[in-house]
């Protein structure tokens, strides 16, 4: 079927946590199913098991060449919740690149932005939450990427000794997830989205 642009749909959702950023899975692990969506549905890109946040839902089979094009380098914005406390040194090592193991090879990650947050970030509450630990501070960063790799932002925290604690996909480009709650779903039209995205 050849689909017209009225036929095209676009949804933003937040992903909750221990949700799988596909529609099947083979081992009982919550799904996208779970917001009712037709079969010629997918996600754009993917966000782990673990991770939260901004993830496109189209029938749309165009926009994933547009947006994960190598040649195209979008931002990605990610709020971190690490064990510890970075220094300046430490958000330095960040930014400029560090070497992570990607199937077993070696991988320089490419420069990114990476600033602590002054206040944490407004989130709709994390289920089940991050086990608090009184004598442990954690502290939330803000690290911008124009790249994706598996796992790349724990890999690149826990480099550098600051272990994950909660990772949330904020923004792509200027298309956030600002005031949504875990699981909502919001329809966004492809103008919108194309200026949003910078496509």
């Amino acid at each position: 079927m050849v689909w017209r642009l009225s036929n095209l749909k676009y949804f933003v959702i937040y992903k909750p946590y221990q949700v799988l950023s596909q529609f099947t899975s083979s081992d009982g692990k919550a799904n996208l199913s779970i917001f009712g969506f037709p079969k010629n549905f997918y996600s754009v890109g993917r966000l782990d098991y673990d991770s939260e946040g901004l993830l496109i839902i189209t029938n749309d089979r165009r926009l994933n060449s547009l947006l994960l094009s190598p040649k195209r380098l979008h931002k990605r914005t990610y709020y971190v919740q690490v064990e510890g406390s970075p220094t300046d040194e430490d958000l330095r090592k960040l930014a400029i690149g560090v070497e992570i193991n990607l199937q077993g090879r070696i991988y320089r990650t490419k420069q990114s932005i990476v600033n602590i947050l002054e206040k944490d970030p407004i989130l709709p509450e994390r289920i089940p939450p991050i086990r608090y630990r009184k004598n442990i501070p954690t502290t939330w960063l803000s690290i911008t990427l124009t790249e994706g790799k598996n796992r790349q932002v724990r890999k690149m925290t826990a480099k550098i000794g600051f272990p994950t604690l909660r990772l949330v996909r904020f923004a792509i480009e200027e298309l956030t997830i600002e005031g949504f709650s875990s699981g909502e779903v919001r329809e966004i039209s492809y103008e919108t989205l194309r200026k949003k995205l910078k496509i």
